[in-house]
Order: structure tokens, then sequence, then C-alpha cells
């Protein structure tokens, strides 16, 4: 019973963290679209390399495939925009990427909710395979 408390405490405790709720504010599409195109922004996906390879927004980063390398290939600038994203308002994975970019001292760090799924939807371009 002592278990079974413990891991529901700490499922409160963690739930809100992937329930919308986000220390990273949201960054809209056309808001994206307009830093893209400004070539202003760094884009983290956080789908993992299959999904990566399938489709990703261009220019993004494979967070997955490069944690290990991230802070080489962020801007030297740590209040340049940094944006993460993962599959859909539903997927909390993008919090992994925005807590790295947070810990190494970038400032303006967005989260775009609408994730891959939503910039498809929009039919906005997508790059396909790794770089």
């Amino acid at each position: 019973m002592k278990t079974l408390v413990t891991l529901l405490f700490a499922t409160l405790l963690v739930s809100p963290a992937f329930a919308g709720s986000s220390a990273y504010p949201d960054i809209t599409l056309p808001q994206l679209q307009k830093a893209i195109a400004a070539k202003d922004v760094t884009l983290l996906d956080v789908n993992g390399t299959e999904s990566y390879d399938k489709g990703h927004i261009p220019g993004a980063i494979d967070f997955t495939a490069q944690k290990a390398n991230i802070a080489s290939l962020l801007p030297k600038n740590k209040s340049a925009l940094v944006v993460a994203y993962c599959a859909n308002p539903h997927c909390g994975a993008y919090a992994a990427a925005a807590a790295a970019a947070t810990k190494l001292g970038y400032t303006n760090v967005k989260h775009f909710p609408l994730g891959i799924q939503g910039w498809e939807a929009a039919k906005q371009p997508v790059d396909k395979g790794s770089k």
C-alpha cells in the first residue's frame, strides 16, 4: 500500500509538467513562421530520430541524436530564441530539450505546442532524413 501511495503522489507531482502547465511560453504557428523566415530561431525536435527522419520542421535539430552535443549546436547568444517541439499538444517530451537549453543558460526558450503534427496539418514544409 505504501508503494501505491508513493506512486500516486509522484504521479500527481509530475502530471502538471505534461498537462499544459508549462514553464516555457508557447509560440504560435505565425510567430514561428516569422522567426524561421527571419532565421531567428533554433528548433529542437524531440520526437526521436525515427520520427525526425520521417519529417521535421526545416532546420530543426534532432535533439534525441544530438543531446550530448547540444551545447555546441545552440547559438552563442544566450538570449537567442530556442523553440522545442514534439508531436502535438498532448506530448510533453519537448520539456527535456527546453530544460536542457535553459540549463545551458538560454533565456528565450519557448514551446511550439502544435508540434510536427500541427505543422504538417497547416500544410507547412517538412524536411526528411538526418542532417
